[in-house]
């Protein structure tokens, strides 16, 4: 019906009905790669939008950004980290962790964020200090607050993982030894480590070092920045810092 119907309209007989048609056809078709491009260019489109919003919340929750979205002080000393995990090493920063350690036991301790093999050594030796083994353990504290955190605000992360992937300890006596001058031969005898990996994490200590030192900077802490200037010279000696012919 609907066809005959439409064999009596004027329009069906006129004479250029096909470009017409070819006209409407064309417009219907720029209409359809609009409505594209509108979608394409839409937060409805990002894959990963839900875990963009989730991330800020966790930043506006820990005081990174303001409910403006502007960023703070915290998320200024966040940005001047590159080497690791920037929000275990801010809150690090903030929670005055490392405001009563020696340098020694600065770099030690620092070693878990940047050390990323698994290692069968045990993790804290007698020998350590007390105050470097606390230190470490509310660095364990930080990381699994941060994780459940994350999880509260819907991310899909388990805390304990978390602390586990960002926070490795199986070089903390390592480094310790060779911060107060033990040679390199001696450290090695003190881990089943390769002496590549060591020789790695400490070159890599040192960028982090240098981390912090730019966020004491931004916080205005005078005291954590001269311990990570003393931390960074402490470390950097001898074969560890050699350069190399393949490198240099």
């Amino acid at each position: 019906e609907l066809v005959f119907n439409m064999r009596t309209f004027a329009s069906h007989h006129h004479p250029a009905i096909e470009n017409h048609y070819a006209t409407l056809e064309r417009k219907e078709t720029l209409r359809s790669k609009l409505d594209l491009l509108r979608h394409l260019l839409s937060n409805e489109s990002l894959q990963l939008f839900p875990d963009f919003l989730q991330r800020k919340s966790v930043l506006k929750t820990l005081g990174y950004i303001d409910d403006n979205e502007t960023v703070c002080v915290k998320g200024r000393v966040a940005c001047e980290v590159n080497t690791c995990e920037e929000l275990i090493a801010t809150e690090i920063v903030f929670e005055g962790v490392l405001n009563d350690l020696e340098p020694a036991e600065i770099v030690a301790s620092l070693s878990s964020l940047v050390f990323q093999e698994k290692s069968t050594d045990s993790e804290f030796d007698a020998e350590l200090p007390d105050t470097l083994v606390e230190c470490c353990e509310r660095m364990k504290t930080i990381a699994v607050n941060l994780g459940q955190l994350q999880k509260e605000h819907g991310l899909e992360v388990d805390p304990e993982e978390y602390c586990e992937a960002s926070l490795k300890f199986g070089l903390v006596h390592v480094v310790y030894e060779w911060a107060l001058g033990v040679p390199f031969s001696n450290i090695c005898e003190l881990t089943l480590v390769q002496e590549g990996s060591i020789v790695r994490c400490i070159t890599r200590l040192d960028e982090l070092c240098r981390d912090f030192r730019n966020c004491a900077r931004v916080v205005g802490n005078p005291t954590l920045y001269r311990k990570m200037e003393a931390a960074s010279t402490a470390i950097k000696r001898d074969i560890v810092f050699a350069s190399s012919l393949y490198v240099s």
